[in-house]
């Protein structure tokens, strides 16, 4: 014969629903009256900077009136608001983490910054992935790889052993889709004018410009049409017309 265990909490209903024991407290009032301990000064003390109203504490860097230590020292230079900070990943470095097996590579599938994360080569992709030629004596593997920037001397010594490099352009959202794996999206695009002339220039590899776009085994429709756009203004002329001076009647 089966035992029923009723239990004898109470089916919980608006009717028995209470706050946890202890979790509320009564409020501190100050200032009404010496009989509960808080009166007159309400805690505070008689003057001083700690008892007056407010946050009761000065800014950061304050240092009691004398010339604080920042306004000492002299300012050099500026913060360029438009600088990149590149993860920079090694020809020798990509050759060990191949040999590891960790990092596998196909003209329909390059390294990609996600792989280069998820494997441990790079650590924080940062602003994109660059590549560099450090160590390409000891590159052996035909190695196929779409980073943001690539130096000219790594594009060589890959290209030498039958791989293959495509530079692509990333702003922060279109990485993090990267390395997230997301496609719905539509990828972005160079809209700095450094930027265009960079990654339509075939000799650094750039995913628009026209050569790269015959070569390359996966190429959408937009960044074929958007070759032709950006390259536009290379055919266009102005007619430029003569400026006449107006005369003036004596």
């Amino acid at each position: 014969m089966s035992s029923v265990v009723r239990s004898n909490v109470a089916r919980v209903s608006l009717s028995n629903l209470r706050p946890a024991s202890g979790s509320l407290h009564n409020q501190k009032r100050v200032g009404r009256g010496q009989g509960s301990g808080y009166g007159g000064t309400s805690g505070r003390g008689h003057k001083g900077q700690k008892a007056r109203s407010g946050n009761g504490k000065p800014k950061a860097g304050f240092e009691g009136g004398q010339t604080t230590i920042l306004k000492k020292f002299p300012k050099r230079g500026f913060v360029n608001p438009n600088r990149k900070t590149y993860a920079a990943v090694n020809l020798d470095r990509l050759q060990h983490w191949i040999d590891q097996g960790r990092l596998h590579s196909t003209p329909e599938n390059p390294i990609t910054a996600k792989e280069l994360l998820l494997s441990g080569c790079v650590h924080n992709v940062h602003d994109g992935i660059k590549l560099l030629s450090n160590g390409s004596e000891f590159l052996k593997t035909a190695v196929h790889i779409t980073p943001s920037r690539a130096s000219k001397n790594a594009i060589e010594a890959v290209e030498a052993n039958g791989g293959s490099v495509f530079c692509q352009h990333y702003n922060a959202l279109a990485l993090r889709d990267c390395i997230k794996g997301r496609t719905d999206r539509i990828s972005a695009v160079p809209t700095r004018r450094s930027d265009i002339i960079w990654y339509t220039d075939w000799r650094n590899r750039g995913y628009l410009s026209p050569e790269a776009v015959e070569r390359m085994p996966l190429v959408s429709e937009r960044w074929k049409e958007l070759s032709k756009q950006l390259l536009a203004f290379k055919a266009q002329s102005f007619s430029k017309k003569p400026i006449v001076q107006p005369t003036v009647d004596e």
